[in-house]
């Protein structure tokens, strides 16, 4: 949080938010990859045409330690919006609107235990797959704004 209070997003997928204080990444991986066609020409190199966008990923990898930051219940939220099987909008912490993602897996490893067998250390990897087309992106935010709207609507 700031000196006023607030919290500092670094990310937020749907309405879970990243931040330093809650569930803070160590690293983030963003892979993007391109289509090309192959064309055989006789006694030439192939020719190649682009074709594309391909798939593109990001992962999340961090260190919980719930005494301090988020735990259990926060992999627990995540792993719940993984089951949805739903997309949700995805934002940068500077607010800028990366498009639409499902998360693909959610992994975590327990460690540094209390005697009563609650993680004191819980390391997560996250993996993030874009779902949307690069021409719907005006759309993202208008879907972000109606996914905000229907799931307060359920938890009010």
């Amino acid at each position: 949080m700031n000196k006023k209070g607030i919290r500092i997003m670094m990310l937020i997928l749907g309405l879970f938010v990243f931040s330093v204080d809650t569930t803070p990444y160590q690293q983030l991986k963003r892979a993007s990859s391109q289509r090309w066609a192959s064309n055989s020409r006789i006694g030439a190199r192939p020719h190649y045409q682009y074709l594309g966008p391909d798939e593109e990923s990001i992962a999340l990898s961090g260190t919980l330690y719930p005494e301090l930051t988020g735990g259990q219940q926060d992999l627990a939220m995540l792993n719940a919006m993984a089951l949805s099987g739903k997309p949700y909008a995805l934002l940068s912490g500077n607010g800028e609107a990366l498009g639409l993602w499902v998360i693909e897996q959610v992994e975590e490893t327990h460690s540094h235990f209390h005697r009563n067998g609650a993680a004191r250390k819980i390391a997560f990897n996250l993996s993030l797959k874009r779902v949307d087309d690069d021409k719907a992106q005006p759309a993202t935010l208008g879907g972000f704004v109606n996914q905000l709207i229907n799931e307060n609507s359920l938890i009010a």
